[in-house]
């Protein structure tokens, strides 16, 4: 049956349909089929269950169910780790080794839960206090200041850069799975999620999250132990293996790579950047679904133990390079994204393989939901909040109209980095969301710790931040910055240093100005 339906399907579409260069099996490529279609049932179910119980932007925003903080945790986790940790990051490790999976997978991932413990009670106690929907609604009632909001809910667009990354990673998996052409998958991929997004929202992602990082939690152990015939000879015999390839993929630094070079990129940068990442409006305002303080504790414990477990599956990455040592399969060169992709079809039985291909389209599907949710939301709410309140249409018909939009411009530029990527996808997401929460950073951190502050300070950093970063990074500032790739690490914590100094001299300039107890008396 399903061999008809693909011979109808390339009769309709054309040869091209169909992978050139195939990478799974018949058999795989045809279970693939079943339990993908399967898996978009099943996502359906809870969307239009969702959609039911969805009457408002705002309960498109923050949902109108009361969820337990399990539930929200595992969302948490699923949407805070995406493609970027389980499909694109594995091939950093796999192109660069150790170094590669110390930055990403070790200090990044504390730098990250740590930022995200500490930053979470403040930001979910001043959220509620506001009835904040959005990281720009937030940024704007907490400084009483409409265009500050406004600012932000434009640089939110430069978070599509995210969603083009986890669309790309799923097109490079699914297109290895059931051997079919990288374009006619994006596409699909695109209509169907943005398709579904308009209806469900908040209401119905709690729960496909939900399911989603379950299967993630089965797909890391599935990863993480898939290499462990490499350590017959103990942690030296499996080092021993990897210095055999290349003796820079055993070295805690790689001079070679263009992210992983020194300790500064490895550590500094990481440690600035995974502090500041909890930024994301997706990751932070997830703790504003939950009804009750008391189940923040439970929520926090349940995303952070998640959430390390995902981080480490990175650790795959080296050994799909002891699988593709040369880093060619069937004769053809691997790009960097398509590393894991073609491990779990290389690697696992059929049965084993479609569980891993599964998690993964969940690890992608977790981040993206999100991340549509929050866009359109934000563009609804923020960027086009006064026409529509003199529009006769609804915010929720404005809300799916922004989705369609996001759709579009997703599709164009993923299809850009299908074929012509910056060595990675990464990069390129990188540069837009590490270039958004350094600009979010500051006004985050002094928002929560700071009582008496005006907006124009924290407005400055923004403003600066996002001058810095664009500065480094296209204009080539330092010798870190010289390579034909460059690591928009660098420009991120110069930007978030920078804007941090800004707001700090900004702070102390305004406190000495107010007048003292006794120039008032």
């Amino acid at each position: 049956m399903l061999q008809t339906i693909s011979e109808h399907l390339t009769e309709y579409f054309g040869p091209d349909f169909i992978a050139i260069n195939p990478m799974a099996s018949t058999s795989f490529a045809y279970a693939g089929w079943f339990v993908v279609l399967s898996y978009a049932g099943v996502i359906l179910y809870f969307v239009i269950r969702g959609a039911r119980q969805t009457k408002s932007i705002n309960d498109y925003a923050l949902g109108s169910i009361a969820f337990s903080p399990v539930a929200v945790g595992l969302a948490l986790a699923a949407s805070m780790t995406s493609a970027a940790t389980f499909i694109i990051n594995p091939g950093f490790i796999a192109y660069y080794g150790l170094s590669g999976f110390i930055s990403l997978g070790i200090v990044f991932a504390i730098s990250a839960v740590v930022s995200l413990i500490i930053l979470t009670k403040s930001f979910r106690k001043i959220g509620q206090s506001i009835k904040a929907m959005t990281m720009a609604q937030w940024i704007g009632l907490r400084y009483k200041s409409d265009s500050y909001a406004f600012f932000f809910g434009v640089i939110s667009l430069l978070l599509i850069t995210f969603i083009v990354l986890i669309c790309v990673g799923l097109t490079k998996l699914l297109a290895a799975s059931l051997n079919l052409s990288e374009v006619y998958v994006l596409l699909g991929v695109i209509v169907f999620v943005f398709g579904y997004m308009m209806f469900g929202g908040a209401n119905s992602m709690v729960y496909t999250n939900m399911i989603q990082a379950l299967l993630m939690i089965v797909v890391a152990i599935i990863l993480l132990t898939s290499g462990f015939d490499h350590f017959a000879g103990g942690i030296n015999g499996f080092l021993g293996k990897l210095e055999a390839i290349d003796p820079l993929l055993v070295s805690t630094t790689n001079s070679e790579s263009p992210l992983f070079r020194d300790f500064f990129e490895i550590i500094f940068c990481q440690i600035i950047v995974g502090v500041a990442v909890v930024c994301q409006p997706h990751i932070i305002t997830k703790s504003l679904l939950l009804k009750d303080d008391k189940q923040v504790n439970t929520y926090l414990l349940t995303g952070v133990i998640v959430e390390l477990l995902f981080f480490l599956v990175v650790f795959a990455g080296l050994y799909a390079r002891l699988k593709f040592p040369d880093l060619t399969y069937n004769g053809q060169p691997l790009g960097l994204d398509s590393v894991l992709s073609t491990y779990v079809v290389a690697r696992f039985p059929v049965y084993i393989g479609l569980i891993v291909v599964m998690g993964l389209i969940s690890a992608g599907l977790s981040t993206l939901e999100g991340l549509i949710q929050t866009l359109s939301t934000t563009i609804t709410s923020d960027v086009l909040a006064k026409p529509i309140r003199h529009s006769k249409i609804s915010p929720v018909a404005f809300n799916r109209l922004a989705i369609i939009l996001l759709a579009v411009i997703t599709f164009v530029f993923s299809y850009q980095q299908l074929v012509s990527p910056d060595l990675s996808v990464g990069i390129f997401a990188q540069n837009g969301v590490y270039a958004y929460f350094s600009t979010a950073f500051v006004p985050v951190l002094f928002g929560m710790f700071l009582k008496d502050i005006p907006a124009w300070i924290p407005f400055s950093s923004s403003i600066t931040a996002m001058v810095v970063h664009f500065s480094v990074y296209y204009g080539r500032l330092s010798s870190y910055m010289q390579e034909p790739v460059r690591n928009p690490a660098i420009a991120s914590t110069a930007a978030i240093l920078t804007s941090l100094f800004v707001g700090l001299i900004g702070y102390v300039i305004y406190q000495r100005s107010k007048p003292t107890l006794t120039q008032k008396a």
